[in-house]
């Protein structure tokens, strides 16, 4: 098991897996190509870096960390064309987070759904918003994503 952490990315082969802890209102974004086995996993805290004080970690970015992820995951042997994503969190965890301009998690979805349209990679699997957190653990031998939450239990996509 691959522990990718908060602002943090990680590529796998086929039986490895990877995953993320407590998702809350950033996303967890798993990529798969199934015919070589390879996924990837990055776990972005904010949807883009231009207003970002501190840039050097693309991985806190949606616009920067997903990209910078496929290109590792091509360098790994997967193909672009054949990736899918699966992504979960972007929660709303405070009721004050109402106003759509605090609200993060949801700044972070449409980031995330905006990379990966860019990059013509299909989002085949989606767990987003809400008011919880969340865990995910992608298994490279099937592409599998499993989301586990203390509210609503374990979820397979």
């Amino acid at each position: 098991m691959i522990i990718v952490g908060m602002a943090d990315s990680a590529v796998a082969k086929k039986p490895l897996k990877l995953t993320t802890l407590g998702l809350g209102s950033c996303v967890g974004i798993s990529l798969y190509d199934k015919s070589t086995g390879v996924g990837g996993m990055v776990h972005i805290m904010l949807p883009t870096v231009e207003s970002a004080r501190s840039k050097e970690n693309i991985d806190k970015f949606a616009d920067t960390g997903i990209p910078a992820l496929l290109d590792s995951m091509v360098k790994e042997g997967a193909y672009k064309h054949r990736t899918v994503a699966k992504i979960a969190g972007g929660a709303s965890m405070f009721s004050f987070n109402s106003n759509s301009n605090l609200n993060v998690g949801e700044r972070n979805i449409a980031a995330t759904k905006t990379a990966l349209k860019a990059l013509k990679i299909p989002i085949v699997a989606e767990d987003t918003g809400q008011n919880y957190g969340r865990t995910i653990i992608l298994d490279t031998e099937n592409g599998e994503l499993t989301v586990k939450s203390a509210l609503k239990g374990i979820k397979t996509y």
